[in-house]
């Protein structure tokens, strides 16, 4: 069973605390790992680019001249792709980007991802944060203590105070458990979290 320390703000040890195995020591697969993030990313985009083809270009009933005896090139239609104003050749149409990942696959990458950072000693679980007020400069401060940059804070509600203090430190993402990912997981060098927030991830994730 992991076992990770405790810590207060001031990165000082004041305890030690038991992780379920079945979430936080599990052995990472790379390739399922990858097919979440790859499906992930794919989520984000939109696929609504879009270009006009010839018959969607407004205009362009009328021959612009006739078909022989001017010495020009033949022309049907004013809103050939070849004309300025006409439609465009094979342009972007609406598509989707989805890739297809299991909801089973992708709880367990997410277990992975969390086993990954307990192995790797980036999983820095705190008693309480301990911010009373709005100030970067004070969440600046743990994070100075600490050591760390590039950091994904998770918190088991919304925390206006957290939210407002982090949103101004570069590399530094606070998200709720509920929006908890792979792609932050594994785009974060430390996570930083507090025990109840480790309570929620076991109640909702425990098999």
């Amino acid at each position: 069973m992991p076992t990770v320390d405790l810590y207060n703000n001031n990165n000082e040890v004041i305890g030690q605390l038991e992780l379920r195995d079945d979430i936080f020591g599990l052995p990472a697969n790379p390739h399922l790992l990858h097919e979440v993030v790859l499906y992930q990313l794919a989520k984000r985009r939109a696929g609504t680019a879009k270009t006009k083809e010839r018959a969607e270009v407004r205009g362009g009933g009328k021959k612009p001249w006739r078909q022989k005896g001017t010495g020009r090139a033949r022309a049907g239609t004013s809103r050939s792709p070849l004309w300025r104003g006409g439609g465009t050749i094979h342009g972007p149409q609406p598509r989707t980007y989805d890739v297809k990942v299991t909801k089973k696959a992708r709880r367990l990458a997410l277990k992975m991802a969390l086993s990954q950072k307990v192995s790797e000693q980036q999983f820095k679980v705190l008693d309480d944060l301990g911010l009373q007020r709005i100030k970067t400069k004070d969440f600046a401060q743990i994070l100075d203590r600490f050591q760390v940059r590039k950091t994904l804070v998770l918190t088991s509600r919304d925390d206006e105070v957290m939210e407002k203090s982090a949103r101004n430190i570069p590399n530094v993402k606070v998200l709720r458990s509920e929006g908890l990912n792979v792609y932050d997981l594994l785009n974060h060098r430390t996570i930083f979290l507090t025990q109840d927030t480790i309570e929620m991830i076991e109640e909702r994730f425990g098999s």
